[in-house]
């Protein structure tokens, strides 16, 4: 009985010791969780580059905004504008008609002001006049989008460069601190290679789509102007087709 109880207080001690060994050992062994990096230290750690980047993201933010307002603008169509254009040429009251087109005041409608104003002309140049004047509305309506091109094409290769800028800081770092090299020697440039590398991509493709939005809203301005130059040009043939 009494070697029963000597075992038994021998594995209590035991336990007790391995206890007491586990909670020394286990505050030590779990290192501590690591501070997370705001945006704006990230942004830091980019370096020089990241500031071009920053200025090509807001300029593009910018053209997008403001070419969309300009294109919402244009691409809106008076149904009855059209009609009135008619009854207004049929009655003779031509001035009446471009006053219309000034207040109108949309892409569209200068081209039919400046059709009008060749009324009496040949049909070739009535339509010569239309087209010139429309090649000066779309190249207005598409102001900006040559900055939107080069942006999601450049800031990429942006990037790049600060990938290859971060590694030769780091490859420099390595090799300065020698044998003794660790990696907090050469973090500073992987950081920045890594960095200057996402930010490339996010300001290009947000380019690329903002540069494809625009188009596509182009595209439907355009198709209103062709759709009213038919409409004024068979209007201009209903006469000679009575």
């Amino acid at each position: 009985m009494l070697f029963l109880q000597q075992i038994a207080t021998l594995a209590s001690d035991t336990a007790s010791s391995a206890a007491a060994a586990a909670s020394a050992i286990a505050p030590a062994a779990v290192p501590a969780a690591p501070e997370p990096l705001s945006l704006w230290e990230l942004c830091v750690e980019g370096g020089w580059i990241m500031i071009i980047l920053g200025l090509l993201l807001v300029i593009s933010i910018y053209v997008l905004v403001e070419r969309s307002i300009v294109t919402y603008k244009a691409s809106r169509c008076d149904e009855n504008f059209m009609k009135r254009i008619k009854d207004y040429i049929h009655d003779g009251e031509i001035e009446s008609a471009l006053n219309l087109c000034k207040a109108t005041g949309s892409p569209y409608s200068r081209l039919i002001a400046k059709g009008i104003t060749r009324i009496g002309r040949p049909m070739n140049d009535v339509l010569v006049a239309i087209e010139n004047t429309g090649n000066l509305e779309v190249a207005a309506i598409s102001k900006g989008l040559p900055w939107l091109a080069t942006t999601a094409a450049a800031a990429p290769m942006l990037g790049f460069l600060g990938t290859v800028i971060g590694m030769v800081q780091a490859f420099y770092s390595i090799a300065s601190a020698g044998t003794a090299a660790s990696i907090g020697d050469f973090a500073g440039g992987i950081y920045t290679a890594l960095v200057t590398t996402v930010a490339g991509l996010i300001v290009g493709i947000a380019a690329m789509f903002a540069y494809n939005f625009l188009v596509a809203r182009i595209n439907k301005v355009m198709n209103l102007m062709e759709a009213r130059t038919m409409e004024f040009m068979d209007l201009l043939n209903e006469p000679a087709s009575v």
